[in-house]
């Protein structure tokens, strides 16, 4: 891990542009042979302030249950779960068809390549042919740790008289990241933890099986808007990873004109990005605490050369 400070990372407007893709990057700023982004902010002393979050006991889990949502999104299929024993006494069970990426999941470095330039840091090799780049298993074995900070934009459109859809496409502006930041009274600081709430999973899961079947093979979803204006926001807001509770951070089914988030972030920026958290019990206990910051704690499986993996998330008052 490379000991960054604020003042060492340029800001966005200083990066190195790919002329062809017209997208900054930041494949020195971490060093070479970096595999782990922005999680380089997540040093043992931010670490160690984030602890002081923890002052309640108070744990709420982030995570959807593996078979959510139903039916399974972007054509994966639906995980298979058999119970068998192996004497009397002694039962075992048993996971077919699992995608590590298909309910509370962070897409790692090896899951979007900004086409012909690669993966984070030019990295070009296939992953089914080389295991030994980027992998979540990297991140696996050192840990998602730090100071976790929920912008909670659901709450703060119903209280103004709008809400958002879970079944159709509408972009989140950094402008109202910037008001929801504000109105919440908290300040995203460098190596934070940031999550955003929509609301998606609970309206989600009020729909109807015949209009979730409907999505599956139509998706349309709400998001972080996709352009530059997003990407300069929470490159220069330093954190460490963004963690939505929707299925694909930004709308879907996306404006090819506006671009893609995911390849602005992740292959380019080194961003993890976490997708369909649940963060409805989360919502409540800040609502009920007067608080949006709180220790965040995440272990990615350890997947040799995975692209991705469950979230195995935490939040801690």
């Amino acid at each position: 891990m490379h000991r960054l400070t604020a003042d060492d990372i340029p800001a966005y407007e200083d990066l190195p542009v790919i002329e062809r893709l017209g997208y900054p990057h930041a494949w020195d700023v971490f060093g070479a042979d970096d595999h782990l982004g922005t999680l380089n902010y997540l040093t043992p002393d931010v670490v160690a302030a984030a602890l002081s979050e923890a002052s309640r006991g108070v744990v709420v889990a982030l995570n959807l249950p593996i078979d959510q949502p139903a039916p399974p999104l972007f054509g994966r299929e639906p995980t298979k779960h058999d119970f068998f024993t192996h004497d009397r006494n002694t039962w075992d069970d048993r996971l077919d068809a699992y995608f590590p990426q298909g309910s509370s999941q962070w897409d790692g470095f090896r899951h979007v390549r900004a086409r012909e330039f690669g993966f984070f840091g030019g990295v070009t090799a296939d992953p089914s042919q080389d295991k030994s780049w980027l992998g979540i298993d990297v991140w696996a074995r050192r840990g998602i740790v730090g100071r976790g900070v929920l912008l909670d934009v659901a709450a703060y459109l119903l209280r103004s008289g709008d809400e958002l859809r879970c079944d159709a496409e509408r972009a989140i502006t950094p402008e109202l990241l910037r008001e929801v930041a504000s109105e919440q009274g908290v300040e995203v600081r460098h190596g934070d933890l940031l999550l955003v709430r929509t609301g998606w999973p609970r309206k989600y899961a009020q729909l109807t099986g015949e209009r979730r079947t409907e999505l599956a093979e139509a998706p349309a979803f709400p998001g972080l808007h996709a352009g530059e204006e997003t990407a300069r926001l929470l490159w220069n807001w330093r954190v460490s990873a963004l963690i939505t509770d929707v299925p694909a951070v930004e709308p879907v089914p996306g404006d090819p004109a506006v671009g893609s988030l995911h390849r602005r972030l992740l292959p380019l920026l080194g961003i993890p990005l976490g997708e369909l958290f649940d963060l409805e019990g989360l919502s409540d206990r800040c609502q009920e605490y007067g608080r949006y910051t709180f220790l965040f704690t995440s272990a990615p499986v350890n997947l040799p050369g995975g692209c991705g993996s469950p979230a195995n998330a935490l939040a801690i008052f």
